[in-house]
Parts: structure tokens; sequence; C-alpha cells
């Protein structure tokens, strides 16, 4: 399996529609495209991003065309309008929290 890891901060002010568009939209977007989302951590005190968020598929091949996909560009697109400082990286996953 590989792990799609995510993170990012929410725009000042757009807190309460980013939380309804991660439930509404976000995350059964992520399971519609195939992705498996796994965990997700919010960050109340200290340095690093606010959120950080993990998605599992069955392998690299899968991980690939989602990423590559349309699909994949409108929704992560309809999050950066409630977000800033996004990054994302495909690893091996472990079973474990990883960063």
């Amino acid at each position: 399996m590989v792990k799609l890891l995510m993170s990012w901060d929410i725009k000042a002010g757009r807190e309460q529609p980013y939380f309804e568009f991660v439930v509404r939209e976000f995350a059964p977007g992520l399971m519609r495209l195939g992705l498996q989302p796994t965990e997700a951590w919010y960050t109340v005190y200290g340095k690093g991003a606010q959120i950080l968020t993990g998605a599992v598929s069955d392998d690299i091949d899968t991980m690939r065309r989602i990423l590559n996909g349309d699909d994949w560009r409108k929704l992560r697109d309809q999050l950066l309008e409630y977000v800033s400082n996004f990054q994302q990286k495909v690893i091996n996953a472990s079973g474990r929290f990883q960063l």
C-alpha cells in the first residue's frame, strides 16, 4: 500500500466553511477517487502545519492515476479555496503515524 500525506493551514476566517467542505465534499471525494482516508490531525499548539492527513491506495500505479487525474485536481483546487501552505507527498504506507 502507498499513502498520500497532505498538510495545510486553514485560512483565517474560513474555518467554518472549511470544516463543512471537508466533511461534505473532500473526504467523500477522496473515497470516490479510490483513496481510503486513514487519519487526520489538527494542531492546536506549536509550530508546523495546522492539519496533517493521510489516505491510502493499494499500489503506486493507482495513486499515480488518481493524482494525475482531473477529478483530483478539481477536488484539490476546491480545498485550496479554504487553505494555504498545501503540501503533498506519496510514501510507502507503514500502518503507523507517518510524516
